[in-house]
């Protein structure tokens, strides 16, 4: 320990023993491990206007520092108008920015100009200025005409729903695969919305075609700036979908290959930040990244369990969903929410905790069916019962008759959970003719439970047992007959 002055042992040392465990103790995981180095990003500020190449599109960030939430409240109630700009909230957090305040307007439709109107939109520069927020988020998806007419009003940086979302996205991608995927949505949300800034960005007609000698039909405006930018986006677009397109081809076959093995494949699917990790993780014993904030989890993780009944099976978590996901995300990822799609049995992690979980269910729901999964079999698991209010829980199981009642973190509903997805899978019966032994008679009535039995004669070293039974309980069986 002399040579390591450094280390914080919560004990004094006595030897090298004493070392090995304290490192041993305060290693952390691969998942913490993970949301250490995530923790140790720094946001900074500042935002080139001048785009100098494509690579500065693919992997754009938004800088943001103090923000000013803006809500236009089109239809429901007020109550939801107000919750979804707290989740704006939590997502603008999420980013690394402070929030420094919110508004809403109650309008028909929002502003084809400038979103607000323009009035509230005058009112919204004087709210920037007293507030000294330097960046305005919308709770919506603006038009490039509506991003530019407002921030000429209210004189800051105008970021909307969509583009924060995907500025979450690339500072949580990991692999390379989800790293191309929101490199692409990023661009195709970009890609309309690229303008030029001054007149000095456009290429006039160069070499001879500018020149005095150029001749006649030869002199008039080259490439501008903001067409070199769109014409460098779609090539680079066009090279990483050829790149997905390779990686959809592995991911296709590994999906495949565990289905051939006869694997029942089981997804955890939800909104974001319902707990699907943690439930991963207390299902499993992994060490998957947990962390209190929205799109922790991008990159999906596939481990295998044994249920009650003895059945392997692999549970993957896939990425979050919110209210009003991009359409380009949905596009972008859509070959790992195909994961989703091709599971045997989904299991819609649902927060308890929330103030109205079923507006959560609404939206995974959405998305589920915009991904062509609304017919896979669904279990509704509401997380986090141990610190949820008992009357909206009690609301959400009488409306969803087939949920469960867990908890991740305490491991209450768990073995409920892994039984209610044993009952949901589905059984691929076979045929057996085997002799059971007597003293083997836990076998024989399982196979009554969860099988059909044709016929059993009782004979002088068993039970001669004719009947349909799942896969591993044929194997089973004749492993026991065969010893």
């Amino acid at each position: 320990c002399a040579a390591r002055p450094n280390w914080s042992l919560a004990a004094r040392c006595s030897g090298p023993a004493a070392c090995r465990r304290a490192v041993q103790v305060t290693e952390p995981t691969v998942g913490e491990g993970e949301l250490l180095d995530r923790q140790a990003l720094r946001r900074v500020g500042g935002l080139s206007t001048e785009l100098e190449d494509v690579s500065e599109v693919e992997y754009r960030r938004v800088r943001l520092e103090r923000v000013l939430l803006v809500g236009v409240w089109t239809s429901g109630t007020l109550s939801q108008a107000e919750r979804s700009l707290r989740e704006l909230a939590q997502l603008a957090e999420t980013a690394g920015s402070a929030v420094v305040g919110g508004v809403v307007q109650r309008r028909n439709a929002p502003d084809p100009a400038t979103y607000v109107g323009s009035g509230k939109a005058n009112e919204l520069r004087d709210l920037v200025q007293s507030s000294g927020a330097d960046t305005v988020i919308c709770d919506g998806e603006l038009s490039p005409g509506q991003l530019r007419t407002l921030e000429d009003i209210v004189k800051v940086k105008v970021v909307d729903r969509t583009w924060l979302i995907l500025d979450i996205f690339a500072q949580h991608a990991r692999s390379r695969e989800g790293k191309a995927q929101v490199s692409l949505a990023q661009m195709q949300y970009l890609l309309p919305r690229l303008r030029g800034w001054g007149e000095s960005l456009s290429r006039q007609a160069g070499g001879r075609a500018g020149g005095a000698t150029g001749g006649v039909g030869t002199r008039g405006p080259g490439e501008t700036k903001i067409e070199t930018d769109r014409r460098r986006i779609r090539s680079q677009m066009a090279k990483i979908r050829a790149q997905l397109r390779t990686m959809d081809r592995t991911r296709a076959t590994q999906r495949h290959a565990r289905q051939r093995s006869g694997v029942p494949m089981v997804a955890l699917a939800g909104y974001t930040n319902a707990g699907k990790s943690s439930l991963l993780n207390r299902l499993t014993g992994s060490g998957v990244l947990v962390d209190d904030s929205l799109f922790a989890t991008l990159d999906p993780t596939v481990r295998k369990v044994r249920t009650p009944g003895g059945r392997d099976i692999t549970v993957s978590d896939t990425v979050g969903f919110v209210r009003h996901l991009p359409h380009e995300l949905v596009e972008a990822f859509r070959s790992t929410l195909e994961e989703i799609r091709d599971a045997d049995v989904i299991v819609h992690v649902v927060d308890g905790s929330d103030e109205v979980p079923r507006e959560q269910i609404a939206a995974v729901r959405e998305v589920l069916s915009q991904i062509d999964a609304g017919d896979v079999p669904e279990i509704i698991a509401i997380n986090k019962a141990d610190v949820a209010e008992q009357n909206v829980t009690a609301e959400v199981l009488r409306h969803e008759p087939h949920a469960v009642l867990v908890s991740a973190r305490s491991g209450l509903g768990i073995g409920e959970l892994l039984a209610a997805i044993d009952a949901d899978l589905p059984r691929t019966l076979v045929d057996v003719d085997v002799v059971v032994p007597y003293e083997r008679g836990d076998l024989l009535a399982r196979v009554y439970r969860e099988g059909d039995v044709v016929s059993v004669d009782h004979e002088d070293h068993g039970s001669h047992l004719k009947a349909r039974v799942a896969e591993e309980l044929a194997r089973e069986l004749d492993s026991v007959a065969a010893g």
